[in-house]
């Protein structure tokens, strides 16, 4: 996943976007101008343009971005995923504004490209997805080469395992109460499939699913990966459950969501972490 509304003109930015668009009422082959003033409205877009080496084109950030990344904390922020600030973004003139498609952000997207602001909409709900936002920011930043060379490296880090051995099965939870699991299509699915588990949410449609906690006993996971934020500790909260394989195998294992939830150029670090979390056997409940 906060700012009020202010008015303001800005004539920087209005004037090429004006230019563009007389370009193709002419019938002229429209190239982007090139890009210098990048607003992030995302914490996995914020860490791509970061990993292109695309430090220097920031000028704001989304609040979530600026708690996460020590590297951008000092940039304006322009509110987050359920109140971003029109005004807090057209303060810093931005010759592009990248964001990822949501019904959040759906209307601060047809206002920036109403008033002629180059939005880039990058979505990154499935692994493939995620692998094309990659290369769309690389490709409307210059930095095509980076992009694809982070592209090949997540392809080749992201292999599935292969099927020599029976795979334990697994839920990831996102969020204990109510219960959010990762499911089928989303690219933590695909995560978890390089790690060589076998996904149960992967039996249900949505890429993140609400699931009940009989749903959670029904399915008899052999091991409960806990990525919520909760303060309690995971083995202690799922102890209330003993009747869970995870739980009676001590296999009920903590991860930290930063390091693995969140999409964006470094899943083969949240691959590795999740496979160095898999190998570590789960004390009891402290």
């Amino acid at each position: 996943m906060r700012s009020r509304r202010l008015a303001r003109a800005l004539p920087l930015w209005v004037v090429p976007a004006a230019a563009w668009l007389l370009s193709l009422a002419a019938g002229t082959s429209a190239v982007p101008a090139p890009v210098r003033r990048v607003v992030s409205m995302n914490p996995s877009l914020t860490e791509t343009l970061l990993a292109l080496g695309a430090r220097e084109l920031l000028v704001g950030v989304d609040d979530f971005s600026a708690r996460l990344l020590p590297s951008v904390a000092e940039l304006p922020r322009v509110g987050g995923l359920f109140n971003p600030s029109l005004e807090a973004v057209l303060a810093l003139e931005p010759d592009l504004v990248v964001l990822v498609p949501s019904a959040e952000q759906r209307a601060l997207r047809e206002q920036l490209e109403s008033l002629g602001v180059p939005v880039l909409a990058a979505a990154n709900l499935s692994l493939e997805e995620l692998l094309a936002s990659i290369e769309q920011v690389g490709a409307r930043i210059g930095r095509q080469r980076e992009a694809a060379a982070r592209v090949a490296a997540l392809r080749a880090a992201l292999v599935p395992a292969p099927d020599t051995a029976p795979r334990e099965r697994a839920v990831l939870v996102l969020q204990r109460d109510p219960l959010f699991i990762a499911g089928r299509g989303s690219f933590l699915d695909a995560l978890l499939r390089a790690a060589g588990v076998e996904n149960l949410g992967a039996g249900l449609a949505d890429p993140y699913p609400r699931v009940g906690l009989e749903w959670l006993l029904a399915a008899e996971p052999d091991a409960i990966l806990d990525a919520s934020e909760d303060p309690e500790p995971a083995a202690r909260y799922w102890a209330r459950w003993p009747s869970l394989p995870a739980v009676a195998r001590g296999r009920v294992i903590p991860v930290a969501a930063s390091e693995v939830t969140m999409p964006g150029p470094h899943l083969d670090r949240a691959l590795a972490v999740l496979r160095r979390a898999l190998a570590r056997p789960e004390a009891a409940a402290q």
